[in-house]
């Protein structure tokens, strides 16, 4: 992997691991279906927006229905699940549960026979599950029916996000990244749009609100959707994935910045191994980039 898309992975991480506190946000306010629904239609605008810009066509219209396929595994299903699990689990656990993601799209990609099971892929799962595990550090929660079904939802969207990666590089081979990313947050809006006006009276905004489902439509969703499937062009599926590894410790960065949340030097075992597992499963190596700067 090019130091180039390595960086291009910390970059995502960090904007995504902003979006689960913004879930916690904006998810009571809506309704998680609405949203969903919401983010989708604002991810839709500004990615015309750019294709218009940028003097792109839509694709053809015999591969739209592939397209709504992509936009229910990728967009609904994980935004509705994720959405409903912030109604009740603290946005720590929803960021650590979606790390399971790279082990579905490994196991997703050597089932289609688009990669093999390496043990360095292996090892880096491993290593990535260890450092979430001392990286998030988790308040006690009682283990209620109602924390085991949202902890489910969240394990179910990242199943979703792992394996609709296979799909979503396939589909960035087949058309333009934009155009494919606008087209499927487009379906994905029509998909939601009964239950965005069904929940309309019962919505509790406010500016926070607001500006919370500003950034999760359109930077987390619309700009990293279009990001991530011109990214998924150059480097394996499993790779791209790997940086839903790193997303609790942008998610622990942010929550010390901007939160007061503590930050203290027993994070940085964690973090190291966060960083070791996404080398691994990238295939990154880091001495590369050593001997290009000497």
């Amino acid at each position: 992997m090019k130091t180039r898309h390595f960086l291009q992975l910390i970059a995502m991480s960090a904007l995504w691991g902003g979006s689960f506190p913004l879930l916690r946000i904006a998810s009571p306010a809506f309704g998680p279906m609405a949203l969903a629904g919401i983010r989708c239609a604002l991810a839709a605008m500004v990615l015309t927006l750019l294709m218009r810009l940028m003097g792109q066509s839509w694709p053809a219209r015999s591969t739209w229905p592939q397209l709504a396929w992509l936009a229910l595994l990728t967009v609904v299903a994980p935004f509705v699940l994720f959405n409903w699990a912030a109604l009740t689990l603290p946005a720590g656990y929803s960021a650590m549960l979606n790390a399971t993601a790279p082990v579905f799209g490994l196991l997703a990609a050597a089932l289609a026979g688009d990669e093999k099971i390496t043990r360095r892929k292996l090892l880096g799962c491993m290593a990535g599950f260890t450092g979430v595990a001392l990286l998030v550090q988790l308040g006690p929660v009682a283990p209620t029916p109602q924390v085991v079904m949202a902890a489910l939802a969240c394990t179910g969207a990242a199943a979703c996000y792992g394996v609709g990666t296979i799909f979503m590089k396939r589909a960035s081979s087949q058309h333009q990244p934009l155009a494919a990313a606008a087209t499927i947050h487009v379906a994905a809006a029509l998909m939601l749009a009964v239950p965005v006006g069904v929940a309309v009276p019962t919505m509790q905004l406010s500016p926070a609100v607001w500006m919370a489902v500003a950034l999760l439509g359109l930077v987390t969703s619309g700009f990293m959707y279009w990001i991530s499937m011109r990214l998924m062009r150059e480097i394996p599926a499993s790779a791209a994935t790997s940086a839903a590894f790193m997303i609790p410790l942008f998610g622990v960065t942010w929550g010390g910045l901007f939160l007061g949340e503590p930050v203290t030097a027993s994070m940085l075992p964690g973090s190291m191994m966060v960083l070791l597992a996404t080398a691994l499963i990238t295939g990154f190596n880091p001495r590369q980039l050593l001997r290009k700067s000497s």
